[in-house]
């Protein structure tokens, strides 16, 4: 049975990488937090692992916009290395800047990376992650519902609700148009939606940042590739809920089984 093996991608500005660290090895892989510029120079190091993970943070200082400058590097400078990732069943996270930077990729919601746009013409984004409706960042906990059961990373975990932080500026889901929206619904790639407690769809402060249709958290079409705007990293252990005291504790925090299952896929299929 393969140990698991994943690469953390870090740059300037990703603050995430030690706590998404943890919680992949707890959950019992190999980790290797990597800096872009290492993977940049070999290339064929992307081979030795299973799982990439792109944490939370603010790469590059999101001068741009969120996640751009890294999503351009990996969409133009790795795009061979992460085909060939993909093509052999091989996952990739995207945790809230990640998320971001996945989509400016084009690695999600669709693998516009894949495309042959010599006979499709420019291709355009299809989704991304915009500035809050609140026109402010927001750093609270939130409520999640899990929607489909596509994705690797959920496999079969029924749960009412799940409780995460989130902590970004640019949050709010949008879609190119209409034909995407519809799309991504038709193919069970919406994982996560923003709800209240009670597990309804709400307004502001339950959606934090106004995406469509509360959308949180998403995969692509194999099921491999997840991006979410909440942090799981940030809420493995049970002490790290924030009414633990007065609550009890759980017997593991509620972003923990999304790292568990990516490592169990692995284990059974490599």
């Amino acid at each position: 049975m393969t140990i698991p093996k994943v690469l953390i991608l870090r740059t300037a500005g990703t603050n995430c990488d030690y706590e998404t660290h943890y919680a992949f090895e707890k959950a019992g892989a190999k980790v290797d937090v990597v800096h872009i510029n290492i993977l940049l120079t070999n290339r064929k190091l992307l081979k030795n692992y299973q799982i990439l993970a792109l944490p939370g943070g603010f790469t590059y200082g999101d001068d741009v916009s969120a996640g751009k400058i890294l999503a351009n590097q990996i969409k133009y400078d790795l795009g061979e290395e992460i085909t060939t990732f993909i093509h052999e069943k091989k996952l990739i996270l995207g945790i809230c800047n990640g998320f971001q930077v996945l989509t400016k990729a084009d690695l999600l919601p669709a693998s516009g990376l894949f495309r042959n746009n010599s006979t499709q013409g420019e291709y355009q984004q299809e989704a991304t992650l915009a500035f809050n409706d609140s026109n402010k960042f927001e750093d609270r906990w939130v409520y999640l519902k899990i929607c489909s059961h596509k994705s690797i990373f959920i496999h079969d975990e029924y749960i009412p609700t799940i409780y995460l932080p989130v902590a970004h500026g640019e949050g709010k889901f949008i879609v190119r148009d209409e034909n995407v929206l519809n799309k991504i619904t038709a193919n069970h790639q919406i994982i996560f939606k923003y709800v209240n407690e009670r597990g309804e769809e709400a307004d502001y402060p339950w959606n934090p940042n106004g995406s469509v249709q509360n959308i949180a958290g998403i995969c692509d079409s194999t099921g491999q590739i997840l991006g979410m705007m909440p942090h799981p990293e940030r809420y493995v252990e049970p002490t790290q809920h924030p009414h633990w005291t007065r609550n009890g504790l759980k017997e593991q925090g509620d972003g923990f089984f999304i790292f568990k299952n990516a490592v169990r896929y692995v284990k059974t299929n490599f």
